[in-house]
């Protein structure tokens, strides 16, 4: 009975199939036909005439060419859905709880360029454990564009054994993160913060507990400099803050410490613990990757700053695309703080600066500086710290701003 069903289907996309090529098929010909006539109709109108013709085609004629052009257009349209529902039709149908959720909520259209895993992700048992698919579906379809992920209604897996309030940090640098705090992946090569490189950030005793403390270079801003500079230019108080690409929340820590501010820090996982670092540590992660729309009301922020995260490997109309959200997010005279973002040296004057200048902001510090590890040398990179203030003000006029995208 189903294989009758299935051959049954068939015969009707062939069917269908076939239709459309003939409709196609006829739609071009006349087409053909109409513009034949029309050029025939301009040589016998001046057969003696040497030179070109110019009365104006009939508005009766160009409106039967551009209704069948448009019919081309669509029939083509439609043939290519056809096509690619066919095609399809090999793939397993949809999870259940996929199709539940798709009645109730919008689904990115991002989420449906990958189906296979899109499938995975939701595929599971209601009202059970949600399987442990964070590293391998969840981040790669974020990464894809789809987000908001969709809901799930399964239970989110948690560690076997509950941490003792004595075992929490009451203090966000910390010698140490609990390692029981984590759901360490299975194909992971280390199974503790011990074992994680220093310079990922997880190193809360030395490296993190120094960081925007001091400064080594022009390129480095101390929190100290920072709030001096908040102060002279009328950004203070910073009570709300959202730091893109912020790795472990360091400087969320820092802001929680100093002035009791609030800081979001936006994480990705992507092969190590950032977001539960962040948690145990007090500040607030938001699992959230690069291309995402910011998830913070207009004008809410005294304070955003960009992570090593954001540099010349992000596509530039992303990259400009991320500026104007940060730009949404901030309050008229807060404080836009680009840090150690890196290019190649000859694309900064070209390419960057003027994606961020035409951001309209207020100049408080720009420092350039040669990155001089393996990468920098060879690409002949430069790193980039600027401090910028959002306008107080109308923006500046759409005719004095050159958009990038599309540029090389």
């Amino acid at each position: 009975m189903q294989d009758q069903s299935r051959r049954a289907m068939k015969k009707e996309r062939m069917g269908v199939g076939m239709g459309l090529n003939l409709l196609l098929l006829v739609a071009m010909v006349a087409a053909n036909i109409l513009s034949l006539y029309h050029l025939s109709s301009l040589r016998n109108h001046s057969p003696s005439s040497t030179t070109p013709h110019t009365d104006p085609v009939p508005d009766h004629l160009l409106h039967q060419l551009h209704t069948i052009r448009a019919t081309i257009s669509h029939l083509t349209r439609i043939r290519s859905a056809t096509s690619s529902s066919g095609s399809s039709a090999s793939l397993p149908p949809p999870p259940p709880e996929l199709l539940l959720y798709s009645r109730i909520a919008p689904i990115a259209s991002s989420c449906s360029d990958h189906p296979d895993l899109l499938h995975l992700y939701m595929n599971y048992t209601p009202f059970s454990p949600c399987p442990r698919d964070s590293l391998s579906v969840a981040e790669p379809l974020l990464l894809r564009g789809c987000h908001p992920l969709p809901r799930r209604r399964c239970f989110s897996p948690t560690p076997p054994k509950p941490l003792p309030p004595s075992s929490l940090p009451s203090h966000p640098f910390p010698s140490s993160l609990p390692d029981a705090a984590v759901l360490w992946p299975p194909t992971s090569p280390c199974r503790s913060f011990s074992c994680l490189p220093s310079h990922l950030g997880f190193d809360l005793k030395s490296t993190e507990s120094s960081r925007f403390l001091s400064a080594r270079s022009a390129l480095d801003l101390p929190l100290h400099q920072l709030l001096a500079i908040a102060n002279a230019a009328g950004a203070a108080p910073i009570r709300l803050g959202l730091d893109i690409a912020g790795g472990t929340g360091t400087l969320a820590a820092r802001l929680k410490l100093a002035l009791n501010a609030t800081l979001l820090t936006t994480t990705m996982n992507l092969g190590a613990p950032y977001s539960e670092a962040a948690a145990l540590r007090g500040v607030v992660p938001l699992h959230a990757p690069l291309q995402q729309r910011l998830p913070v009301h207009d004008g809410a922020m005294d304070l955003v700053r960009t992570g090593h995260a954001v540099n010349r490997w992000i596509p530039l109309p992303a990259l400009e695309f991320l500026m104007f959200d940060a730009d949404r997010v901030l309050k008229a005279g807060g404080l836009l703080w680009v840090d150690h973002f890196f290019c190649k040296a000859a694309d900064l004057d070209t390419v960057y600066g003027p994606l961020i200048a035409r951001l309209g902001y207020k100049r408080i510090k720009w420092a350039v500086g040669n990155k001089t590890d393996s990468g920098g040398t060879k690409y002949g990179e430069v790193y980039l710290t600027a401090l910028l203030q959002k306008p107080i003000g109308p923006p500046p006029l759409a005719a004095n701003i050159v958009s990038g995208i599309g540029k090389t």
